[in-house]
């Protein structure tokens, strides 16, 4: 019984990773069975299955050319800081940004990108360039192409993994809470013009997926020969 609940849910985590595997810069979810012995008087042979979360893929997904100037991927390890749901600083590789009507720098999901002073507005502009290390640099309207301005840089951050925990909508947030934020790392690069794509293994899903399914039929037909088997015993203890 214990093996068909988790292989249900170990099948959740898997169906949430294939339900990405198109998102930009998602990490995909990894899934881990344990056997416990079950306490108590008994025999020790005994057990019975867990599966949890034992973190997610840190390797990086494919790099997508796009040309778009607010496009950019995160070289190697690293995060991109933006405001979470709840206000409080969060952490994300996706790289697919955007400008809202009023200028503010924003994923495409919504959330705003974090410079050195909070959120980063852009003003009008007829031209946008994001650097390696996240300087943004415009061209204003009428202006001759020399005259160029630096008008904010995205806060990069690399946090240890083992600090960090998984939110919705692809967002990471330092697990301790009322911890201070995670410091900017100059050491954290960006490409323009590039996008992440999702790191989960679309084949290797599939084929988990399938895996499960078959691991849980098992489960539910031991679980029916168990049965059988208690009711065959209690038809020979039962008076003639």
């Amino acid at each position: 019984m214990t093996g068909a609940k988790d292989i249900l849910d170990a099948q959740a985590v898997n169906n949430f990773n294939l339900a990405n595997a198109s998102t930009t810069g998602f990490k995909a979810d990894l899934a881990a069975f344990q056997s416990q012995a079950v306490a108590g008087s008994g025999y020790a042979s005994r057990v019975y299955a867990t599966a949890s979360i034992a973190g997610w893929d840190q390797s990086q997904g494919a790099l997508q050319t796009t040309n778009v100037p607010l496009d950019v991927a995160v070289q190697g390890q690293g995060y991109i800081a933006v405001q979470g749901p709840n206000g409080q600083e969060a952490y994300t590789r996706n790289g697919d940004l955007h400008l809202t009507p009023e200028g503010l720098l924003v994923t495409s999901t919504g959330q705003a990108v974090l410079g050195d002073n909070g959120p980063i507005s852009l003003p009008p502009s007829s031209s946008i360039k994001i650097g390696e290390d996240g300087t943004i640099t415009v061209l204003p309207f009428g202006a001759p192409a020399q005259s160029l301005a630096t008008v904010g840089r995205i806060k990069l951050v690399n946090p240890p993994p083992d600090t960090l925990v998984r939110q919705g909508g692809g967002l990471f947030q330092l697990a301790a809470a009322g911890t201070d934020t995670a410091p900017a790392d100059a050491t954290v690069k960006l490409t323009s013009g590039v996008l992440e794509s999702s790191n989960v293994d679309l084949a290797g899903a599939m084929v988990n997926m399938i895996d499960l399914s078959r691991n849980f039929e098992l489960q539910v037909k031991a679980m029916k020969s168990a049965d059988e088997n208690a009711q065959a015993s209690a038809q020979l203890l039962q008076p003639t």
